[in-house]
């Protein structure tokens, strides 16, 4: 085979259609091309079921083809999107840096393998080892929840990402590999039937619109989806051109061959009255019918096909498509378009089958100018953009074959070796945790080391593209281990003070206690402990920590039959001052504890005089007159205010009430004596500036006045 040709298949349910092309430059001539029908049913949805008898189908085309170009060693082909299983996944890291290329690749990769997972644990296929990620898009990045474009350059906690990842089982691929290398050929590359009608119909600079891709083959249809840029979503519905053929066959007793056959012409010629299709069912009655009448008959067949592909397409795309492109054989059945327009309440006219018209950088004639050749030359494109489908890696010495459906890079090998890429470098270690005077510190452990990576020898990065024969090796990094952490690098306590107390030396240390348990500064701290430290600075706290105890001292006595305390607090002095136990205390600072004496009768009491009284002002002296008087006894003996209490003892008083004093009492009690009767003078009394008389009241306060006067002659 000329090394410049192009050898593509698409093997499809009813039929197999080979296109063979010259590679000029960049561009594509198609130069022969060759359609053969299925004699059986070996193809059924799409996958082979009979390969000695697809074999013979594909070397059919392949002699017919090579008659015309030489010899065909190699072909491309496609595998159908029945096989394919579609998986949203999710991802996030913890960062603690600008984010690089390199650790978005991480998480992207992450995510797949988190796809992986899913599909082995879905239940959805028996042994999911069988099979290939062969695509992913990713559908959000987000950053602190905030969604960005890119996660590259940007810094922050918490790095998310959600990606769609595409699996393929190996089986599809087996059962190809064997029709091809029976009818004698090589498998040269593979894609998947959307993607090769996707690359044809929607190019890259359309994709950021949301349309939808329907390849409606014989046993299944395909739907692909594009929106902001990318795929987002591949699905399979489980009818397509067969479910026609077979309302045919039952409305009117056909053979499946002679209802597929009428169900051509329906495709091939206008709907309507002035033509008609002659054909016989299987009792021989001859029907010469339009194909208005027919269409009628298969109206809700149609019906349910146009329904099944908008709940498809609905349940991918989450809402109605702007607009909806049909190709394959199915796409020509009669009202099908206008159908699905209405069962996704779009317009008609966007819904509307497409034909490969024009193909930047490829030339093919008219006749394959059909809805279903968009796959075949789909898959030629393809393979004119790469050589070899399989390649072989090494990583860590091991052999693994890597399906090579895009370019593949280190990441792709490190995920078909079964290496967590999340696990490649080494994590931190674990953090610990402790609480210093109820706050709370975190000590983050030691970071892990970085993997090495080496592709052929050399260090190397996960974007970096791979081939056939690599040899990679990967050494994962190290992780890192929790802190050692002891208390004197929490804690910063004043150092040892000295003080003299009652002329003897104390050394005071600061508190320190883990787990409310004394500890010393060497001691190793451990995650979720407690620490307490203070600083002794006031004279309360330096007393407690040398085992004085400043607190008074209480006697108890009983009083009038009642029982009461009296305390007496221990006279401190700080450098012979005075000084309360909130005094602060420097280093050599000497201190004085006089221990507190019994109290005296009057200080238990609260009494400072055994009387009661009134001051009264006389000749403008402060007097006191007493007006009551206490009587005390302690234990059964009379006693006076200066007496010392001793405790437990039994004291009674009893207040005895004089009555409101009167002028004479005043005088009496002040000491004031009247002049004799031979004196010669007169005498005058004032109360408050007023005359009074020796029977008048006295208040407290009161100003008295004696005025004595000589007699005149």
């Amino acid at each position: 085979m000329n090394k410049n040709l192009l050898f593509s298949l698409d093997i499809g349910t009813r039929s197999v259609i080979g296109i063979v092309a010259e590679k000029i430059g960049k561009d594509i001539k198609i130069i022969a091309a060759e359609r053969k029908e299925h004699n059986t049913r070996a193809m059924l949805d799409g996958q082979i079921h009979d390969v000695p008898e697809v074999a013979a189908i594909l070397e059919e085309v392949k002699l017919k083809l090579e008659d015309r170009v030489g010899t065909l060693n190699h072909a491309a082909v496609a595998a159908a999107g029945r096989a394919l299983y579609t998986i949203t996944a999710e991802a996030e890291m913890e960062i603690s840096e600008i984010i690089t290329p390199e650790n978005e690749r991480t998480l992207e990769l992450s995510a797949i393998q988190a796809a992986q997972k899913k599909l082995a644990t879905s239940n959805t296929v028996d042994d999911p080892t069988l099979y290939y990620c062969v695509g992913y898009s990713t559908i959000t990045y987000k950053l602190d929840n905030v969604p960005l474009k890119t996660l590259v350059g940007q810094r922050g906690k918490k790095a998310h990402i959600e990606v769609i990842a595409t699996f393929l089982p190996r089986q599809v691929i087996d059962s190809m590999q064997s029709a091809l290398i029976a009818a004698n050929l090589e498998m040269s590359a593979l894609t998947l039937e959307p993607i090769a009608a996707i690359n044809v119909l929607i190019p890259p600079t359309m994709r950021h619109l949301n349309l939808v891709l329907v390849d409606i083959g014989a046993g299944t249809s395909d739907v692909a989806i594009t929106k902001n840029g990318t795929i987002i979503g591949y699905g399979m519905v489980p009818l397509a051109g067969d479910e026609i053929t077979e309302a045919l066959s039952q409305a009117y007793l056909l053979d499946f061959n002679v209802a597929e056959r009428i169900k051509r012409e329906l495709t091939m010629q206008k709907t309507s009255t002035e033509t008609t299709i002659t054909f016989s069912d299987i009792l021989g009655i001859e029907y010469n019918l339009s194909p208005t009448e027919i269409v009628e008959q298969v109206k809700p067949n149609v019906g349910e096909l146009a329904q099944a592909i908008a709940n498809q397409i609905i349940a991918l795309n989450k809402e109605s498509p702007q607009a909806v492109l049909l190709v394959g054989g199915g796409s020509l059945t009669p009202l099908l378009p206008e159908m699905l327009a209405q069962a996704l309440e779009i317009p008609a006219p966007r819904v509307a089958v497409r034909r490969p018209d024009t193909i930047h950088g490829m030339e093919f004639p008219d006749e394959l100018k059909q809805p279903d050749n968009v796959t075949p030359l789909g898959i030629l494109k393809v393979a004119a953009s790469q050589s070899l489908h399989f390649i072989t890696v090494h990583v860590n010495n091991t052999p693994y074959r890597l399906f090579n459906i895009g370019k593949l890079t280190l990441s792709d090998a490190l995920l078909a070796a079964g290496i967590g890429l999340k696990d490649l470098n080494g994590k931190p270690g674990l953090a610990i945790t402790v609480t210093i005077n109820k706050q709370t510190k975190f000590i983050p452990g030691t970071m892990g080391t970085a993997a090495e990576l080496l592709l052929n020898n050399e260090k190397t990065t996960l974007d970096t593209e791979i081939k056939d024969g690599d040899k990679i090796s990967v050494v994962c990094g190290i992780n890192g281990k929790a802190p050692t952490v002891y208390l004197k690098d929490v804690v910063e306590p004043a150092e040892d003070m000295s003080v003299l107390i009652n002329n003897e030396n104390y050394t005071v240390s600061p508190i320190l206690l883990v787990n409310d348990k004394p500890a010393k500064l060497d001691q190793q701290l451990k995650d979720r402990d407690i620490v307490t430290y203070r600083n002794l600075k006031n004279l309360g706290e330096i007393l407690v920590s040398v085992g004085y105890s400043p607190q008074p001292h209480r006697f108890t006595y009983t009083v009038n039959g009642v029982k009461t305390q009296h305390s007496v607090s221990t006279t401190i002095l700080v450098n012979d001052e005075p000084a309360t136990v909130s005094h602060p205390i420097e280093p050599n600072d000497e201190i004085t504890l006089i221990e507190p004496k019994v109290p005296q009768l009057g200080k238990v009491l609260q009494l400072e005089t055994i009387d009661k009284g009134i001051y009264i002002y006389f000749n403008k002296k402060k007097h006191f007159i007493p007006t009551s008087h206490y009587t005390i006894k302690m234990n059964g003996n009379n006693a006076l205010l200066d007496d010392v209490a001793k405790d437990g003892a039994e004291i009674t008083y009893e207040l005895i009430d004089k009555g409101t004093p009167i002028l004479s009492d005043i005088l009496f009690t002040v000491g004031y004596k009247a002049p004799s009767a031979f004196s010669k003078v007169s005498v005058e009394i004032l109360l408050n500036n007023q005359p009074a008389e020796y029977i008048t009241p006295v208040k407290s306060g009161d100003n008295i006045e004696v005025i004595t006067t000589p007699l005149k002659g």
